[in-house]
């Protein structure tokens, strides 16, 4: 009896250990925002090479109720349940809608993924990054987009096992918008894909970032493109 409790507790632990990322701005919870496989486990992925890196979806191919409209070159906050208690590394990917579809009905598939944010760790005598503890993250629309339906991807890693291959925690969501406003000028330069934007070795995704402290850090994927 003893030891099922105390099996019952620790899993309790690591289930409030991780998190979800289930809302955008003042919204309700899965208003605007793929309902995850996490919903209610809050888990996270573990594997580079699951289809579930993409949006993490619980049911592929329904969609979020609704699509927030955004103008561009503003802030959306995308929030956190409860909050972002690992150590690692947060972004933030977009990807325009094709023709003829709607946020509520793309799959995000193929190579249409720019990342439009990363945050960096402080270094020195350990090593913070400055979304461990935040409840939600601020992701500024980029002006020169073009209007339209976006998929909005957060993505948190978590690196408190990376120290070998697998052990790279992601937490993961897309959220629907609507852009307008922009300048339509946005012209990314590396366009990357999800499966297939990481591989479980890389330098940003396998590390021990307690012993010895890392001197420097190479977030996985492209660099944040700009207008």
């Amino acid at each position: 009896m003893k030891f099922s409790i105390a099996i019952s507790l620790l899993l309790s632990a690591v289930a409030e250990a991780h998190y979800t990322f289930p809302s955008i701005g003042n919204s309700a919870d899965w208003q605007y925002v793929r309902t995850t496989v996490n919903f209610q486990s809050n888990g996270p992925v573990t594997s580079v090479n699951s289809e579930e890196m993409r949006c993490y979806e619980r049911n592929p191919g329904s969609g979020a109720p609704g699509i927030m409209n955004v103008t561009a070159g503003s802030g959306i906050s995308y929030n956190a349940k409860s909050s972002i208690s690992h150590p690692g590394p947060m972004a933030f990917y977009i990807a325009k809608v094709p023709a003829g579809q709607t946020a509520a009905t793309w799959d995000g598939k193929g190579k249409v993924w720019s990342k439009i944010y990363q945050d960096k760790p402080t270094l020195g005598g350990s090593m913070t990054w400055p979304s461990q503890g935040a409840r939600s993250v601020t992701v500024t629309i980029p002006k020169c987009l073009q209007n339209g339906d976006y998929l909005l991807r957060a993505e948190h890693i978590g690196l408190h096992s990376a120290q070998a291959a697998g052990g790279a925690q992601y937490y993961i969501s897309c959220a629907q918008i609507s852009v307008n406003g922009g300048s339509g000028t946005y012209s990314p330069k590396n366009l990357v894909s999800f499966p297939g934007a990481y591989g479980a070795t890389d330098p940003g995704v396998m590390i021990n970032i307690y012993y010895p402290i890392p001197t420097s850090y190479k977030a996985p994927g492209p660099a944040p493109e700009t207008c």
